[in-house]
Order: structure tokens, then C-alpha cells, then sequence
């Protein structure tokens, strides 16, 4: 259950610290109070002032509990989701997915769709100690994923006002943690919101909740501060009751949310054939997914558990299911969530309103920065802590009507995970190679022609392996083209050398050139 605020002033708050803690069975929390500044005492009241004694009680012992926990495998219940829930962008015909993104621009320029950013929180295995969504590739354009998913916001608005002479708005809300809202904020502003309208960029923080030992005890990242974690990206739904979000959806008269997480640099935004998809089968939660890339891939698999929509964890199944195939060779289990959702608003109200207390947290452990009992500070190099966390997904179970969409790996799933260090996948030059293998794609498929240093035509080759840089560098501006369309009337039997950078500016040159 929720922790709730303890109605209580900050001026009692230190005379009854003592006690409220015994109740929560965390007096060891002010072992240092007597070495503490006045500033730090403040706020470490502060902090356990939003804390009811009962909860913390609870949240501690369920995660010293949790991690004892022995996950039985769930492969005897597990079927694939019925064909009847699922759609593809693969294996469909030409005039179905028509018709979806028509009804997906229909709903956008009728200003029913809003994106929702899961932000993460700072890029620590990135090396980073800023959010995720500040992180450059490295591309030709040194554009962060922010600016890159700020731009395909401004385009799906621009094409959908194209396509049906009406101006509309796609509301971006991004869900921050405690760390990352003011430098998010700072960043935003610094760049003017990426030329978004900035009462349409509503950011807003999700819960925090104290780290703690296998003993259940409370872990101190200082003498005078609580090692805290956000609630994982399933704190959304406790998120959108404490921010107010869902008043502010109804008052624009928003009907759909495309969510997704910041890290997949390939992320269509408020994608119109997914919306379009979704709406036309009547659906109330939707889920992108991807064919996994090999059997053992660590990704969950969304699925049907004993009759209920859900993702199961890689490690809840055991090798044989992992490797179970179809009649057609393809595997069963083959639909690999990426964190990318569809819920109607009313869907949204109704987990908010009755679902959001039955989530339940899972356990993450973690390697957690501390103080020892002489209050000297420890970076632990074996896990020594639990986070509890719940999952955006686990609401799928609550679903009326559920639906998956099937859509390319290369196309739309590139996560930017891990610092770049030997062995590791999901670093920022795979993410970087991977859209600019989707441009140079794009590029060759309009009828562009690339020259070697030679300025002898290179031959237009599909995809070497992701390890492999493609032949030449080619990086398209999402205000330009946000998925390959109009490109042919700037490249067609042109030639280029690398690296060719398409800006709006780049293709009015083009444009005046022909």
C-alpha cells in the first residue's frame, strides 16, 4: 500500500522522531542525530516527515520478506496472447495499416493524444550523474534524446495538421524522480523547450521510498539523509493521483496516452498506426513489442498467465519453454516487451481510482552507497540492499480489452542502457548506430546515392550486423522525415559524400537546388 503523508508540523516532528521511528521499527535511523547540523537535522525530519509509521513499518519488512521469496517458474500456465490481440506493422496488409494511422492522425488532430515519458532516473550505469534524457550518442548532430523525442513530437502535430487543415497539440507529460526534475526543468528552459510550447511539457515527480538492508533496516546514504529510490516506473499510476495529471488530461480533452521510457533512442511518439490500432479494436491497454532477437534474450514476455494478460520475466520460465517453437519455426514466447504502452484515460482513472493498492512491488537488489556504523562512507562493491519497485506493465491483468502490436526491432527498439566498456549491449554507440542505420535506410530507399573518398558510388547495402557501422553516415532531422517519408523530392538519384546531415535548412537548399 501507499505511503502516505503524516499529518503532523515540521516543528513536533523532531520531539516525536524517536517514537515514530520505534513505531516503524527503524530507531536506528538517528544513531547519529547528536552529530548532525542544525540544516541537517531539519531536513532529515524533513524527509521522515512524509513517512507514515505504519507504512514504513510495512514497506521494510515486505522488502526483507520479498527477497526471501522463491519465484516458482510459471511456464505450466503461460499461453501466447490469442491472435484475435494482436496486430503487426510486419505481417499486415497494406490497406489495415492505412486505415489505423488514419484513425491514429484523426485522433491526434482532434487533440485526444498525449505522450507520456517514463524519464528514468540519473544515468548511473551510463557514467552519468544527469537524467538519461540529457545523454548525446554521440550523433552528427551532438542532439540529446530529449531534443530527439521533442522533434518527433513537433512533427507527428505537423503531418496530422497536413493531413486533416486542423492545428492540434500532442501534450508531452514526463515523469521524473526526485534527483532528476530540476536539472530536467533547467534543461528544458536552457533550450528554450526544443521550440514545444512549454504549458504543453508538464513534468511532474513520482514517489520516493527508503532503500533497505536484507535485514529490513533502513540503509543511511549520510549520517543525516536516507538512501532513497524512486517506486519504479510503476510509481506512475500513485504519480498521476498525487500530480493531479488525470484532471489535467480531462480539462484538454485527452482520450489516449502513448507511454514509453526515455531510453530507446528509436521511439515513435504518439505513434499514429499504434493509436490508430488500439482505437479501432476498442482497446483499453495496449503494449508494443518486438520478436526477440534469440530464445534467451533477458527481456519479459508479454503473454497470458492462467487467462491473464501479463509480461513474465525471463527469469520466471525455464529453458525449455524459453525455447519452444511454433509449427512455422518462429518461438511461442516470442512477444518481447519495450516499454511502450497505450491507455485510454478512462483506463488510467479506473487503476488510479481502484487497481493502483493490488500492484505488487518487486524486489531489486542493488549495490547502495552508505554509511558505516562509525558513519564512515561505504561504496559497496557486492549488493548490500534492496529497492522495491513496481512495473508499469503489471496493470495489463486489470485490462478490459488488451491488444499487442508487433513492430521491427530495427525500426523502433534501440535502448541506450550501459557505459560503453567491452561485452556490454544497449551502450551509446549501439544506440547511435542504430539510428543511423535506420537513416542511411531511409536515405538509400529515396533513391539517394552515397560517394567513398574516391567519389565512387557506394553499393546500397541492407544491414551488416549491429556491430558494424554502416557505409556511410547519414542523419535525418525528425522535423524533416519521421519515418522515411517525403524524402525521395530532395534525394532521389542525387549523390552524397558522408557524413550528410539532413536539417530543415539542409533540404531548402535541396529544394532550391532541383
Amino acid at each position: 500500500s501507499p505511503l502516505l503523508p503524516l499529518p503532523l508540523s515540521r516543528a513536533a516532528m523532531p520531539r516525536l522522531l524517536p517514537e515514530l521511528l520505534a513505531e516503524a521499527g527503524q530507531p536506528e535511523v538517528l544513531r547519529f542525530w547528536e552529530q548532525l547540523s542544525a540544516e541537517e537535522r531539519r531536513l532529515l525530519a524533513a524527509e521522515l516527515e512524509r513517512l507514515e509509521p505504519g507504512e514504513l513499518r510495512a514497506h521494510c519488512e515486505e522488502a526483507a520478506r520479498a527477497r526471501q521469496r522463491h519465484t516458482e517458474p510459471r511456464d505450466r500456465l503461460m499461453e501466447p496472447l490469442p491472435g484475435e490481440a494482436t496486430g503487426s506493422s510486419i505481417r499486415t496488409d497494406t490497406e489495415s495499416l492505412r486505415s489505423w494511422r488514419e484513425r491514429g492522425f484523426h485522433e491526434i488532430s482532434e487533440n485526444h493524444v498525449a505522450v507520456l515519458l517514463l524519464a528514468g532516473g540519473q544515468g548511473t550505469r551510463l557514467g552519468v550523474q544527469y537524467p538519461k534524457g540529457m545523454y548525446d550518442v554521440g550523433l552528427p548532430s551532438g542532439k540529446t534524446l530529449y531534443q530527439i523525442q521533442a522533434e518527433r513530437i513537433r512533427k507527428v502535430q505537423q503531418l496530422a495538421e497536413e493531413k486533416l487543415s486542423k492545428k492540434c497539440t500532442v501534450p508531452w507529460y514526463i515523469m521524473t524522480s526526485e534527483f532528476t526534475l530540476e536539472p530536467t526543468q533547467k534543461f528544458f528552459t536552457l533550450h528554450n523547450y526544443f521550440g514545444l510550447v512549454k504549458s504543453n511539457v508538464v513534468m511532474f515527480e513520482q514517489q520516493m521510498l527508503p532503500a533497505v538492508d536484507f535485514n529490513g533496516k533502513i540503509i543511511l546514504e549520510q549520517k543525516g539523509k536516507i538512501a532513497m529510490a524512486p517506486d519504479g516506473n510503476g510509481g506512475l499510476y500513485r504519480a498521476l493521483t498525487n500530480n493531479k495529471i488525470l484532471e489535467d488530461m480531462d480539462r484538454r480533452g485527452i482520450r489516449f496516452v502513448h507511454v514509453y521510457c526515455v531510453d530507446n533512442i528509436l521511439v515513435k511518439m504518439a505513434d499514429p498506426a499504434f493509436i490508430g490500432f488500439c482505437v479501432e479494436k476498442g482497446a483499453d491497454c495496449g503494449a508494443k513489442v518486438v520478436e526477440k532477437a534469440y530464445p534467451t534474450e533477458p527481456v519479459g514476455v508479454v503473454c497470458c498467465v492462467d487467462g491473464i494478460n501479463q509480461v513474465v520475466e525471463y527469469s520466471e520460465v525455464s529453458q525449455a519453454t524459453v525455447e519452444r517453437r511454433n509449427a512455422d519455426g518462429r518461438l511461442t514466447f516470442n512477444a518481447g516487451n519495450i516499454c511502450n504502452h497505450f491507455f485510454t484515460v478512462d483506463f488510467l482513472k479506473s487503476v488510479t481510482e481502484e487497481f493502483e493498492p493490488q500492484l505488487k512491488r518487486h524486489v531489486a537488489v542493488k549495490k547502495i552507497p552508505h554509511v558505516d556504523e562509525k558513519g564512515n562512507p561505504v561504496k559497496p562493491e557486492t549488493p548490500n540492499g534492496i529497492k522495491m519497485e513496481k512495473f508499469v506493465f503489471d496493470v495489463f491483468q486489470f485490462s478490459k480489452k488488451f491488444v499487442v502490436f508487433e513492430v521491427l526491432r530495427e525500426e523502433e527498439f534501440s535502448p541506450l542502457k550501459n557505459a560503453e566498456n567491452a561485452g556490454n549491449k544497449d551502450t551509446p554507440s549501439s544506440a547511435r548506430r542504430a539510428l543511423l542505420w535506420q537513416h542511411y535506410r531511409w536515405a538509400v530507399q529515396a533513391g539517394a546515392h552515397f560517394l567513398d573518398q574516391k567519389d565512387n558510388r557506394i553499393s546500397p547495402l541492407k544491414q551488416f550486423p549491429d556491430t558494424e557501422e554502416p557505409p556511410a553516415v547519414c542523419e535525418i532531422s525528425p522535423l524533416v522525415s519521421s519515418e522515411g517519408e517525403g524524402l525521395e523530392k530532395y534525394l532521389k538519384d542525387r549523390e552524397f559524400r558522408s557524413p550528410l546531415l539532413l536539417t530543415e535548412q539542409a533540404v531548402a537548399a535541396l529544394a532550391q537546388g532541383q
